[in-house]
């Protein structure tokens, strides 16, 4: 079914010729005057609300927050003959998706609505998708469509319930602990506690402390006795991440525990026990340290009983929109800020980028972004350099004139512009799809060279 767009304006000639520009692409009904927009919309619901700021003797921007207000609100887009960054960032705050000037450029209000119809679909598909997971699988923190993703939401569905004891492995960033959280929360633990330790930050000496307690007097420092974490985690989930960086002789009490559930503290010799399951998860060869001979091949056993591989994010790209929308949505309302979405070349340049940090820098970029953005769209240039580095200077077309890949964009960008406009003779249209950003965005650079 086609989208529906209201558009309100007092000037007949100014509806009739958006009117006509829309539609063959959407359902378009008019209005002159707010009250005709309100019963237009009590009739029939629009998807986009296009309206003047000044209809006469109205108040477009009171019309916007009365239809914003709404249980299912339309997307407004505000135009005016009367244009300042004053009153965009106004209508913008008041929740405008975005704001054009009259003469309207017809091209670019196009694209605003497709921008904007996309942008509330993914958010909408967010949502859905997180509902469905939490209903099927209760994975509500970890987002997914993609082949490998559906993999690991099956296999937690089948191992949450057991006691088995599971390795996660994956490239540092891909989400292993959220993945621990989402066994535990499904296992019959889940009302009790999930404790995690944090191996490689610890000394051999401090982590066998940590994990199994000591009394009072066992060494220098030790002035009373500490519960340790196999003794706190009894009942519910111990989970061991970077065990790859474990020493052997911490090795042995952790094999001895996974066969007998016994232990003493570090100093005592009374011997305790514990129920609880363990979860662990390394970023390293485990395999490769065994025939290395720097971890037991015993203790890989014990952990390995069920392997959980997290995935790259540069294998499955097709959830990076969804985990940009949520993200977005996390760490704009964290921040206070108003963003809504990313510009289409910023977002190119996310999903071409390749995340070596996989999730958690996917993350980190959203929030630098939403930190230093200033208005709902994010731009290429609000993205961190290493995303931007990243992918401005990898493409085939833009390399020819470039010396270098390694050029830094704050540093040399009166340069790269110069060389990009000089391949294209003095064009900025095809300058700006050389490098991958809008002409709004070339200009925005050269006005700042």
């Amino acid at each position: 079914m086609k989208k529906t767009l209201l558009i309100l304006d007092d000037e007949k000639n100014t509806r009739e010729g958006l009117q006509e520009a829309f539609r063959n692409s959407y359902e378009v009904y008019t209005a002159a005057t707010i009250d005709g927009a309100l019963a237009a919309l009590e009739a029939d619901p629009a998807d986009v609300i296009i309206t003047d700021l000044r209809l006469g003797g109205e108040d477009g921007m009171k019309f916007m927050e009365k239809v914003l207000a709404l249980p299912h609100p339309p997307i407004c887009i505000m135009m005016t003959a009367y244009g300042s960054v004053d009153t965009a960032v106004e209508a913008m705050r008041r929740g405008a998706y975005d704001f054009v000037t009259k003469p309207v450029n017809i091209e670019r209000l196009e694209m605003l609505v497709r921008r904007a119809l996309r942008s509330h679909e993914v958010e909408k598909e967010n949502t859905e998708l997180k509902q469905e997971i939490k209903k099927t699988y209760g994975l509500e923190q970890m987002i997914g469509r993609s082949s490998p993703m559906v993999a690991i939401f099956d296999t937690i569905k089948q191992i949450a319930s057991s006691k088995v004891t599971v390795l996660i492995q994956g490239e540092s960033g891909t989400g292993k602990e959220v993945a621990a959280k989402a066994i535990h929360a499904l296992s019959p633990r889940a009302k009790e506690r999930f404790v995690a330790v944090h191996c490689a930050a610890l000394s051999p000496q401090l982590l066998e402390s940590e994990l199994f307690g000591h009394e009072k007097g066992a060494f220098t420092g030790a002035t009373e006795r500490r519960i340790g974490r196999f003794e706190q985690a009894s009942g519910g989930t111990l989970f061991l991440d970077e065990i790859g960086e474990i020493d052997t002789s911490v090795q042995v009490k952790i094999l001895r525990v996974l066969g007998e559930h016994t232990f003493e503290r570090v100093g005592g010799n009374q011997t305790l026990s514990t129920d609880v399951r363990l979860i662990a998860a390394t970023n390293r060869d485990l395999k490769k340290m065994v025939a290395e001979g720097t971890f037991r091949e015993d203790l890989f056993f014990r952990l390995n009983v069920v392997p959980l591989v997290m995935p790259p994010l540069r294998t499955r790209k097709e959830d990076l929109p969804l985990l940009v929308d949520a993200f977005l949505i996390e760490m704009a309302k964290e921040h206070e800020k108003a963003c809504r979405h990313f510009s289409s070349e910023a977002m190119h340049l996310l999903l071409e980028y390749e995340w070596p940090g996989n999730v958690r820098e996917l993350r980190t970029a959203i929030e630098h972004a939403i930190i230093l953005g200033r208005g709902k769209e994010l731009e290429v240039l609000d993205l961190p350099e290493t995303v931007r580095h990243g992918n401005v200077f990898s493409s085939a077309e833009v390399a020819p004139f470039l010396e270098t890949r390694t050029l830094n964009l704050g540093k040399n960008k009166g340069v790269i512009l110069q060389r990009a406009l000089q391949e294209c003779h003095g064009n900025v249209s095809q300058a700006a799809k050389l490098l991958g950003v809008s002409r709004r965005t070339l200009h925005r650079w050269i006005g700042s060279s």
